[in-house]
């Protein structure tokens, strides 16, 4: 094998590496000034202009943050816990189409680490086990608070996988493959978030939830938790936790602009491959800022009731947006008829308006005191 093939499987996986770590950074400066200008605040403006370098400030002092382990943990699965919930957040990444490919010293560099033909099997295994370093996390600490934190993680991640495969499952039955370059390329008519826009939104809704963001942040939910699964990391240990979670809002949010949002497609990109790049993670910095927006507005769901919205709400309307999707396609297929398949979008949005209809009546009940 030509040694210059590992050695462009070594850079592209460091550049994706860095690229990630760096937007970790700089997501959480985002984050902040995002939320500052919703709530009328100011938000990071002291180090660097505009408070560019705040995030570098913030890593420093992390680092040099003294690190206390209690004495009663169990210590090496203390200590390996944040890096299990570290690891799956950067290897999520490497099947992810970034663009098609240029020509770089009269050699074709693909703009991806891997395209491997069941890319979306392999995202649905990796982001399942990702939960096991919070649940170790709260085990290993000993500590009641902690243990309830990694429960409810575990229990959250069941709950919401269920739909979040099968909004996995339309995009497959849409692209008619397991292999996200598939899936890409064949969205260049019209994206799969116009046909399935429900399947989108359940699979939006279905990764905050499986990222433990608000309103779904219940496994840390500080003012019944203290600070849940990680009350008793400091340091850099807790630095690797919240290194976890921004990656993975990135690399979810990538995901889902390769699923439903076209991916790297856009104006050029056949004539100018690099604009690939450009067009993913500008609709990932949308995608954040959707993520932003509902964290700043979005009141922390009640944790039974989230169980109930997941299992009770989700899991069907999931269950029928897919069954919806792979009639219309099939039926669109056998009779020739282009009305069956965009009947899709319109019967989905139909069955997303009964489901909300069921959670007005069940709000209404219970606030008059119906049970």
């Amino acid at each position: 094998m030509d040694w210059t093939i590992w050695l462009e499987w070594v850079l592209k996986g460091f550049i994706l590496c860095l690229i990630l770590l760096t937007g970790f950074a700089y997501l959480t400066w985002y984050e902040r000034r995002a939320l500052a200008r919703m709530q009328v605040r100011v938000g990071p403006n002291r180090a660097g202009p505009q408070g560019l370098l705040q995030p570098i400030a913030d890593a420093v002092k992390l680092i040099f943050k003294e690190e206390l382990t209690p004495g009663r943990v169990y210590k090496v699965v203390f200590v390996l816990a944040p890096v299990f919930t570290v690891v799956p957040s950067l290897i999520l990444a490497a099947v992810i189409p970034l663009g098609t490919s240029f020509n770089l010293f009269g050699r074709e560099i693909l703009l991806h680490i891997s395209n491997i033909n069941v890319g979306v099997l392999y995202i649905m295994s990796i982001a399942s086990i990702a939960v096991y370093g919070i649940v170790l996390a709260g085990w290993s600490s000993n500590n009641k608070y902690a243990m309830l934190g990694g429960i409810r993680a575990s229990a959250q991640m069941i709950s919401y996988e269920l739909a979040l495969g099968f909004c996995f499952a339309i995009a497959i039955v849409m692209g008619n493959s397991m292999n996200l370059l598939d899936i890409v390329n064949a969205q260049k008519g019209i994206w799969f978030v116009v046909i399935q826009p429900v399947g989108a939104l359940i699979f939006w809704i279905a990764t905050l939830a499986e990222v433990n963001r608000a309103p779904f942040d219940m496994p840390e939910a500080e003012q019944e938790l203290t600070a849940g699964f990680h009350s008793e990391y400091s340091g850099m240990k807790f630095a690797l936790f919240f290194m976890a979670e921004y990656q993975k809002m990135i690399v979810i949010c990538m995901i889902m602009a390769t699923l439903f949002f076209g991916g790297y497609l856009g104006p050029g990109v056949d004539k100018f491959p690099l604009l690939g790049p450009v067009y993913l993670f500008g609709k990932v910095i949308l995608l954040l800022f959707a993520m932003i927006w509902v964290r700043a507005t979005w009141p922390r769901i009640r944790y039974d009731r989230l169980m109930a919205f997941g299992w009770k709400i989700l899991l069907p309307l999931s269950l029928v947006v897919a069954f919806i999707t792979a009639a219309g396609i099939l039926l669109a297929q056998e009779f020739n008829n282009q009305l069956y398949f965009w009947s899709i979008p319109v019967l989905s949005i139909i069955s997303a308006m009964v489901a909300v209809m069921f959670i007005y009546r069940d709000l209404r009940r219970k606030s008059h005191g119906r049970f």
